[in-house]
Order: structure tokens, then sequence, then C-alpha cells
């Protein structure tokens, strides 16, 4: 089988030696789209990068997984959007272009069908965060979240009929079966995965790498994966702007564990998902 073309965009150095990736240095513009970028720097930089672009593309920290709604705007059929990730990331404050808002730019997309997160755990589907949701998205059934129970407050636990760690394949498998023969395109945050699987910039989730890759090829077998993208490794945070620096600040988490052996680790995940995510044999270990 012929092997995908696999590109790395460099952001942020989060992703040191991939001798198997063709890496384009974009580091002169980390610091501007950190966590978020103003608009006109967005479209500059898909500008720069759009015919570098393959259909799986490896970038950095999650402060910039808002760049997979860039990524999508190149897809030329109607898709359904799959996010693994520890937020859900529907936030509807501004700015527009921001790692807590990217699933409304997704909507606003329309080749987008739907967009569902797989592996919520953290405390954005409580209220009060639950005001600054997309909530009309919500209601429609556009958007969902698929969020753990062991994370979750009774309320929410209801409100979303919550996953736990003993049914979620089986209903990854009800959902993909439900969309058999659809295309999708499939963004994943290491911040998914639990904190001895990925050290990341962001609160750890409860997946494994081994579950995402389970998924990704439950997916590819019963429907179509047009394209993805993957983010997440930690990487030093550097910004251009006051202002960008202040709210990445204040939102960030504290505290957040930053082992010596992070690259090798988040390295293991990458072997472990990359693969599945781009539909290559399953390596033997």
């Amino acid at each position: 089988m012929t092997r995908i073309k696999s590109l790395h965009l460099n952001l942020d150095d989060a992703w040191p030696a991939l001798e198997d990736f063709e890496t384009v240095d974009v580091r002169e513009w980390g610091p501007k789209l950190r966590y978020h970028g103003r608009r006109d720097e967005v479209d500059a930089f898909y500008g720069a990068v759009r015919e570098k672009l393959t259909d799986f593309v490896l970038y950095g920290s999650g402060d910039f997984h808002y760049l997979a709604a860039v990524l999508l705007g190149r897809i030329g059929e109607p898709v359904n959007v799959i996010s693994f990730d520890n937020h859900p990331d529907w936030g509807i404050r501004p700015p527009y272009w921001a790692c807590g808002g990217w699933v409304n730019r997704a909507l606003e997309i329309p080749q987008v069908r739907n967009v569902s997160v797989w592996g919520c755990g953290n405390f954005e589907l409580s209220y009060p965060s639950m005001f600054f949701a997309n909530r009309k998205a919500i209601r429609s059934g556009r958007m969902h979240a698929h969020a753990w129970e062991e994370r979750q407050p009774d309320r929410v636990r209801r409100r979303f009929d919550c996953m736990n760690r003993e049914n979620w394949r089986e209903r990854f498998s009800r959902f993909v079966a439900s969309h058999a023969g659809e295309g999708f395109y499939v963004t994943v945050d290491l911040d998914c995965l639990d904190e001895n699987e990925a050290v990341t910039n962001w609160e750890a989730g409860m997946f494994t790498a081994a579950d995402v890759a389970w998924a990704l090829r439950e997916l590819r077998a019963k429907a179509r994966v047009v394209g993805g993208d993957l983010c997440g490794a930690r990487s030093e945070q550097a910004y251009s702007r006051r202002f960008q620096r202040f709210a990445a600040g204040w939102d960030h988490p504290k505290n957040v564990k930053q082992p010596a052996d992070a690259p090798s680790v988040n390295r293991r995940a990458l072997q472990t998902i990359w693969p599945a995510l781009c539909g290559e044999p399953e390596q033997k270990r």
C-alpha cells in the first residue's frame, strides 16, 4: 500500500524530529495564532499554506485547535465532523477565531452537516459555562457532546446522556452505523487522552491512544474518512499580543504537569493514532 503523505505544520516545535512527515516551518505564525487569531492573520496564514496542505495534517499545541475549522474549509463534499477532545469548544463569545469556539466556525461551513465531540470531561457542560455554549446548534442536533459521566455531575449526565468507560465503544459503534457510508472529517486533540498517555497544555481526558485508534478503525470500516488533523502536544507558550497573553493565561489550567519525557510520551500516542487516522495498516508491535 502506498504510504499516505503526511504533513506537519510546525507552529511551535511541539513535535521535534518527525522523520515520517514533510515539515513546513511556519513558526513565524505561532505567536500570532496561538490561543486565538485575528481574522486577517488567519486568512493570511491559510493563504500561505493552502497549496501545501494534504488530506491529513499534524500541527502543534491544542492552543491552535481552531485551525481545524480552517483546514475543514478545503473539503469539497458534505461531511460529518468528529472531534476527540476533552473540551466541547462550542463557546459563542468572541474572538471569532479561538480554540474555545472553533466548532461554531465549522458549522458555518456549508459542507459540514454536524459536529460531534467525543470525550468531554471538563466543566463547560455545566452552568454558568453553558450560558456561552451554542445552545441553538445543540437543540437542533447539529452539535452534540459525548461526555464522560465519570467527570460530570448528575444534571449534566441526564441532560447529555453521558457515556462511560464500559459503554462508550458500543455507543460509538451505533453512532457510526447510523452514518454508514457517509463522509467524515476527524480532528484529534491529545488532551482527550489520559494524563499518562499525553502531555498537553490543557486538562487531561480519559481516552487511551489505543481507544482513539480503535474508534478511527471502526469509523473507517463503516464510513469514509475524507480528511483529518491531530494537535495537542505541549509546547512553550509564546504570544504576539498583550491581550492574547492575558486571555490565554486566565483560561489555561494552572500546574499542568510538564515531565521531561513529554516528547517521547506524545510520540507514542502519535504512533498509535496517526496510522488509524490516515488509514494505514496497523503496525505489529
